[in-house]
């Protein structure tokens, strides 16, 4: 099994947190389009294994609910054309509040669409105000209502905590919200400065308040308590589902399975290479339309595989496997591995059970502390 993720690269506006890869301008879109159709055909051996199904096809950016039905139709009946694509696949679209409406979805569901990741970060207008967020609460609210309407009955939404404006009487309305709308699935995330993003700008000219660990740890507790009352299940650091509902795709990233990644900025993974296109809108359409695929690549030597494993696998709730670093690694590599572990044990942030290894309620907040010292360097 394999999934396949789609990069469109657009978007209305800059979200003040953001740093991934778009364009405000939508002047290339038509192109971009027939680009990712045509880099579709030109990696269609990417996999090296005809037989390989597709079990999960997701389109992230960007907002990929800024393209029109027809063209997203496009995409996935041309990777159905060179993949054998599981009849059952999840098949994901993120999109926007403000793009959504009656029509659209109802034309997304009809081309195969079945599971929607949406962007709504806060039901609190101020936050999103804060954030430069497009939409307000009320349309987030519409957006998944609309959802239900027509059908699609496996929707995910965005959440952001540590806002600076963000109350903890806020986020817990914020994931009482959520609950009451009966959303099947939340990604929550922290808020992080990235750099060379207008958050960190603003932040460094004192235009806008630094973020605080404090109120964050806070917010996370808060989170994990009032997802387990509403019978989430918080499946990895930072996604809680409701049972049968967990992302098919992003699992498939977190259990080392292999994805192709198409557009420009995307990334694939093959289990021991990892491969990425230019993150350059421009240069990508035109190293497409002349047959090359503009990516530049990395073997992952075993240390890098065993590091990525770690942090990844320390953030689901089946833990780090014993028998599988002792598989993939090596006696030596799981000895030391247990060797570390012990010390965390002992602090109760970590825990052995049925030979895996997984993070406590207590060691949550830590964790990418704790996974870094396992790290081999």
């Amino acid at each position: 099994m394999a999934g396949i993720y789609i990069h469109i690269p657009f978007c209305k506006q800059a979200c003040h947190y953001c740093n991934f890869h778009f364009s405000a301008s939508t002047a290339l879109l038509d192109k971009m389009v027939l680009a990712i159709c045509r880099e579709i055909d030109l990696q269609q051996d990417f996999f090296e294994d005809p037989n390989l199904v597709i079990e999960t096809i997701y389109f992230g950016g960007g907002t990929p609910s800024l393209l029109p039905a027809d063209a997203t139709a496009q995409i996935l009946t041309t990777i159905k054309q060179h993949f054998k694509v599981d009849v059952h696949a999840e098949i994901t679209l993120e999109a926007n509040p403000d793009d959504i409406s009656l029509q659209k979805l109802l034309a997304f569901k009809s081309i195969g669409i079945n599971r929607l990741s949406m962007g709504v970060q806060s039901f609190i207008d101020e936050d999103l105000i804060w954030m430069n967020r497009a939409h307000r609460s009320a349309a987030a609210v519409d957006a998944i209502k609309i959802a239900k309407e027509v059908g699609i009955t496996n929707i995910s939404i965005d959440l952001i905590y540590g806002i600076p404006t963000l109350t903890d009487e806020n986020w817990i309305q914020n994931i009482d919200t959520a609950v009451a709308l009966e959303v099947q699935h939340l990604s929550c995330y922290a808020l992080t400065v990235e750099p060379k993003t207008a958050l960190s700008t603003l932040i460094q000219k004192g235009e806008k308040e630094d973020i605080d660990t404090a109120k964050q740890a806070t917010h996370f507790d808060i989170l994990t308590e009032r997802t387990m009352q509403a019978g989430y299940e918080q499946y990895e650091f930072s996604n809680f589902s409701l049972p049968g509902f967990r992302s098919k795709h992003n699992t498939s990233y977190w259990q080392q399975k292999k994805y192709l990644g198409i557009g420009p900025s995307a990334h694939s993974f093959t289990g021991n290479t990892r491969q990425w296109n230019i993150a350059n809108n421009a240069l990508y359409i035109n190293s497409i339309e002349n047959n090359i695929v503009p990516f530049e690549s990395e073997i992952l030597s075993e240390r890098t595989q065993y590091n990525e494993y770690m942090m990844t696998s320390l953030r689901t709730i089946e833990g780090c496997s014993y028998d599988y670093v002792l598989e993939k690694f090596g006696e030596s590599t799981l000895d030391k591995t247990k060797k570390v572990a012990a010390h965390f044990i002992q602090k109760g942030q970590l825990l052995e059970q049925n030979n895996n290894l997984k993070v406590t309620q207590q060691g949550k907040f830590f964790l990418d502390g704790i996974a870094a010292d396992f790290f081999e360097v």
